[in-house]
Order: structure tokens, then sequence, then C-alpha cells
């Protein structure tokens, strides 16, 4: 059997957006438990911010990098945030960042926000495998390459010359 281009061009202009409007209705609903936080990432040699919203059953909602940490950079995650999703949580949990309160305050005032350096760990957990790629990526780099390789007696004698006896 033999397809061609055209065809499979009709085909998908024709079934593709209803499987994929399918696909989208089985995505799994957000918890109305939302935890965000924010962490430090070198880019580039630049310090950016990478902002991450979790559910309570730990699925990532959303992944914001922003170079700022103010809150117009809360209120644009927020917005963004509520936007992709088409949800709206019952309750969000954030460490005591105050940019966090004032958005919150400005974009969603009538939900819960809770504020604690304990609730917020599972925001916190979602951040390690980030981390862990970026110590991989500085165990890497050209300069660390040696370091540690030879012991420091041996870095410090001389390679040319005439040989002690």
């Amino acid at each position: 059997m033999t397809v061609s281009y055209e065809t499979m061009r009709r085909w998908c202009a024709k079934v593709g957006q209803t499987y994929a409007n399918a696909l989208r209705r089985r995505q799994p609903q957000p918890g109305d438990k939302w935890h965000l936080d924010e962490v430090f990432i070198k880019i580039n040699g630049r310090l950016q911010y990478l902002w991450r919203a979790v559910d309570q059953d730990g699925t990532v909602l959303d992944i914001l990098v922003q170079n700022r940490r103010d809150q117009a950079a809360a209120r644009r995650f927020f917005r963004r945030l509520m936007k992709r999703t088409g949800a709206v949580p019952r309750v969000i949990v954030t460490d005591k960042l105050r940019s966090y309160g004032a958005a919150h305050r400005e974009v969603m005032p009538s939900i819960e926000h809770r504020q604690s350096k304990y609730l917020n760990n599972r925001a916190e957990n979602s951040h390690q495998p980030t981390r862990q790629r970026e110590q991989a990526i500085k165990a890497s780099a050209p300069w660390a390459e040696h370091s540690g390789s030879c012991p420091p007696s041996a870095a410090s004698r001389p390679t040319s010359g005439p040989a002690a006896t």
C-alpha cells in the first residue's frame, strides 16, 4: 500500500486536531494545592531564577526562567501558571519571599496563601534533579578535570633538571 505525502497532509488536517484534543483531555488535572518556589541557576555565566510550581502529587505544573525575583516576576509567574493550567488552586504554599505575598494579593486574593519554609518541601524536592545536573556540569568543567588527580607533593616537585638520588 502506497500513501502519498498529500494524503498524509489531508489526514492530519482532518483528524489531527481531534486527536490532539483527546490527548489533552486525558492529561491529569492539577491538584488543588500548589507549591511554588524559585532557585538560583547559572545560564551562560549569568545568574537566573528558575521558578517552579508543583501540585500536591509532585507533578510539575510550570517552569519559568527569569532574571528577576521581584513582585513583577512573581506576578508574571502566577498569571502564566493559571493560564497554562486552566485551573485555580484552593491553596498555594510558598516560602517567605515577600514577592509572593504581594503578587498573591494582586493576582489571586481569594485563594488561601500559606507561607512557611517547612510546608514548601514538595517544591524544594522538585529542584533536586536540576541541582544534580548543575553539580555534574560543574564537575566536568575543563578546570576541574585534573583537580585532585595527583597528590599535592607530586605537583610541587620540579619536572625538569637533574634527578635527585
